[in-house]
């Protein structure tokens, strides 16, 4: 029973780092910023907010616009997930295929030929990039571009994510700029920067060293526990690395400083 427990508990915890980890790369994809006088316009679409506990993406799974028979499904940040109304089409073999159809990419666009829904792919979360909708305006949102990667094709879906804070608006439009590259417009709370001002930047260098430092810091505390916690066995506090060196290091210091002191005087 014991045994049980345990590994139930080593699942759970497997689970969570799991979980963390997607959540930190779906974050990463959809963070922005950029230096624009003297404050810093910084944008994390994917962080939650108030009424949208997952930023920018479609609690649906996806979003979807149709515009002279022509129909678009998308998802910012992450791939899409169809609960429902899944994309009826013929071609979805780069996109789930057609038992999963829309559930491989993060954008699927379809067109009518012959009577029929013929569907391409034109985005991945992978091949994602950011910028200013204005660039002498950052307050106004970001244009969050995806292409499809393939090199048969060069497709791409561009959605400007423009700043709402009355919540979300759209899309609503759907533009063909070439070929195979579209774009629509998405009003959304998330496409409003957070705003940093630089004031008092000679301090700049030394706080992003800091942060750098503790990051690392952190990363071998948690790659250490994990280690030593399935690999070692180890429990408790003692999964932590070379324990006995941090408890000690406070009296360390101070013998330093005492010796220091006695030194001087």
């Amino acid at each position: 029973m014991a045994i049980r427990d345990d590994y139930m508990r080593k699942c759970v915890l497997l689970l969570t780092i799991l979980y963390l980890m997607k959540f930190d790369s779906v974050v990463s994809v959809c963070q922005f910023g950029v230096l624009h006088g003297n404050n810093l316009y910084n944008f994390s679409l994917a962080s939650p907010i108030s009424n949208y506990p997952h930023g920018v993406l479609s609690e649906d799974g996806f979003y979807k616009v149709a515009e002279n028979g022509t129909v678009l499904w998308f998802q910012l940040c992450d791939g899409m997930v169809f609960n429902h109304d899944p994309p009826g089409c013929y071609g979805c073999q780069d996109c789930g295929g057609s038992s999963h159809c829309g559930m491989g990419c993060s954008a699927l666009i379809a067109n009518q030929l012959g009577g029929y829904y013929i569907c391409t792919t034109i985005g991945r979360s992978s091949n994602t990039n950011i910028n200013l909708i204005d660039e002498k305006n950052p307050s106004m949102g970001v244009t969050v571009r995806m292409s499809s990667g393939s090199r048969l094709t060069n497709c791409s879906l561009s959605v400007s994510v423009v700043c709402d804070s009355n919540g979300l608006q759209g899309p609503n439009s759907l533009d063909r700029l070439g070929t195979c590259e579209y774009s629509t417009v998405l009003r959304h709370p998330s496409g409003c920067a957070k705003i940093i001002s630089r004031h008092g930047r000679g301090w700049g260098w030394f706080s992003t060293l800091l942060i750098i430092l503790l990051c690392l810091f952190a990363g071998y505390l948690v790659g250490g526990a994990v280690y030593r916690y399935f690999h070692l066995g180890v429990r408790g506090l003692h999964v932590i690395p070379n324990l006995e060196v941090w408890l000690a290091l406070p009296h360390r210091v101070q013998v330093c400083i005492s010796h220091e002191f006695w030194y001087e005087t």
